[in-house]
């Protein structure tokens, strides 16, 4: 019997048409007001009407199951499910339970954990999979060997861009998506492995002027984890900072998240306040990254 891979991600609506219904299951069913609905179709509208995500979250998949069938063939069984989008998680686990598997891997394509975020994935998948299946879940997979080397080999290959007489005054700025900060009175460790992830990765690109930021609070009433990352990069500055290095290290792929919040918004501010500001390359379906992946996953099993 082959051991069932669950892979997870968000998910993004894969056509105009589908916004409004893709924000309702955001929000739980309560559909948004004509402005939460306007201000995202404008964002998306910026990055050509719709994400890439969709595509390169299949890409992902496609390379996780060829890594995994290169390094253990016939061993695995890998599908795909959406905490927001068709094919949505619980329909891809009740796939797994409903063929016959006896033991299903979760991993959620996002290197930090946290209980606002990747533990709903795998709650969600674990009521779908039912008691009659061993299912073992993949936490934060930041320090999965070979990651933040290669996280490393995307800041040192933005940083070629900077002109060399400025890189004293450069810094590499690593971010992640804001959650609410409600969850740092449970404890919650996801900014400690932001801050970790970052270090690690800091370290191994040989950089010693960074820091961290966050970004893409979502438009709700809750005060969420900062600092912004739009307010730092204008502190940055006025405190003689010349570059920026933009690692959106939370993010794996392609998408709203890094599309607009980073290139388009983050880099208006830049361009406002006098700042250059280079983006990391997203990972996406790199071979490499497909690599790292595929033994995350073996290491579990």
């Amino acid at each position: 019997m082959k051991t069932g891979v669950l892979v997870m991600a968000y998910g993004t609506p894969t056509a105009p048409d589908d916004v409004e219904a893709y924000y309702t299951r955001i929000r739980h069913g309560r559909a948004p007001t004509p402005e939460l609905l306007s201000d995202l179709v404008r964002r998306y509208d910026a990055i050509g009407g719709t994400s890439p995500l969709a595509r390169r979250t299949a890409d992902q998949v496609r390379g996780i199951a060829a890594a995994l069938e290169a390094s253990s063939p016939g061993a695995f069984d890998v599908r795909f499910g959406s905490k927001y989008e068709p094919p949505m998680l619980e329909e891809a686990a009740a796939s797994f339970r409903n063929d016959g598997f006896t033991k299903v891997i979760g991993l959620v394509l996002a290197p930090h954990s946290s209980s606002m975020s990747t533990a709903q994935y795998m709650s969600r998948a674990r009521e779908a999979l039912g008691e009659a299946v061993r299912f073992i879940e993949v936490g934060e997979w930041y320090e999965a060997p070979g990651f933040l080397e290669l996280i490393a080999s995307r800041v040192n290959e933005a940083l070629a861009k900077v002109p060399s007489d400025r890189l004293s005054t450069t810094e590499v700025l690593f971010s992640a998506h804001s959650l609410p900060e409600r969850i740092l009175a449970a404890g919650d460790s996801y900014p400690d492995q932001l801050r970790e992830s970052a270090a690690k990765a800091a370290t191994a690109a040989g950089v010693a002027a960074w820091d961290i930021a966050w970004q893409s609070a979502g438009r709700t009433g809750d005060r969420w984890i900062g600092p912004d990352i739009l307010q730092v990069l204008r502190d940055k500055r006025a405190g003689g900072v010349t570059d920026i290095v933009s690692c959106p290290i939370g993010f794996v792929a392609d998408h709203l998240e890094v599309l607009f919040d980073i290139d388009i918004e983050a880099m208006g501010v830049a361009n406002e306040i006098g700042l250059n500001l280079v983006r990391t390359r997203s990972l996406n379906d790199d071979p490499a990254f497909m690599v790292i992946l595929g033994d995350v996953v073996r290491s579990a099993a």
